[in-house]
């Protein structure tokens, strides 16, 4: 077996007992003061850097509600943008549809450009052939102009033959009363029944 160990000695003198207690207790009071003062230095440390950090966060929350909100109303922005881009996407599907529209009318009047070009054909040897009906015609009315012109030298020889015979009428008339102004004298002398 081991010895005990030795327990040191305690002296037994009250006032040196009292003296050792009393310097173990403010060995103690200091050694719980000085932690006591640090802990108030650490808790005041603590304090404020809580404090920084608190004010770090809210300067953080408001730059990201900063930067929200401007996110917010870019968004915004491009939405009308692209609602707008829709609009002109829509007008220009719908022009799109009035070119594909004009675009078959348009194939279908130059389809009809080979008949139109027969047709034209036609129409040129027909206006030919009426523009030579129209010379004959010139010519025709021509003639028809010359023959009045006759005509009217003729009825203006009938109307100085037809202006001497009204002047042999009276003429004649003028001896006819000279003539039968011995009848009417012996008429009165004696009438007829």
């Amino acid at each position: 077996m081991a010895p005990e160990p030795l327990e040191p000695k305690a002296s037994t003198d009250d006032a040196v007992l009292q003296t050792q207690y009393m310097r173990a207790l403010s060995s103690f009071e200091g050694i719980m003061l000085a932690q006591i003062e640090m802990k108030t230095q650490l808790s005041n440390r603590l304090n404020w850097t809580i404090r920084a950090g608190l004010i770090l966060l809210g300067v953080i929350a408001f730059s990201i509600l900063i930067l929200l909100l401007t996110l917010s109303s870019q968004i915004n922005r491009i939405s009308s943008v692209v609602l707008d881009i829709n609009g002109h996407f829509e007008s220009i599907t719908g022009r799109m549809d009035r070119v594909s529209l004009v675009m078959g009318q348009m194939e279908k009047q130059v389809a009809l450009m080979g008949a139109i070009k027969v047709n034209t054909v036609t129409m040129d040897k027909e206006m030919a052939i009426m523009q030579s009906s129209m010379r004959q015609m010139g010519g025709q009315v021509a003639g028809i102009r010359e023959q009045l012109s006759t005509v009217k030298d003729e009825m203006g020889s009938i109307s100085s033959s037809i202006g001497s015979m009204n002047g042999e009428v009276g003429i004649m008339q003028r001896e006819i009363r000279h003539m039968a102004k011995p009848a009417r004298s012996l008429n009165r002398m004696f009438p007829f029944p």
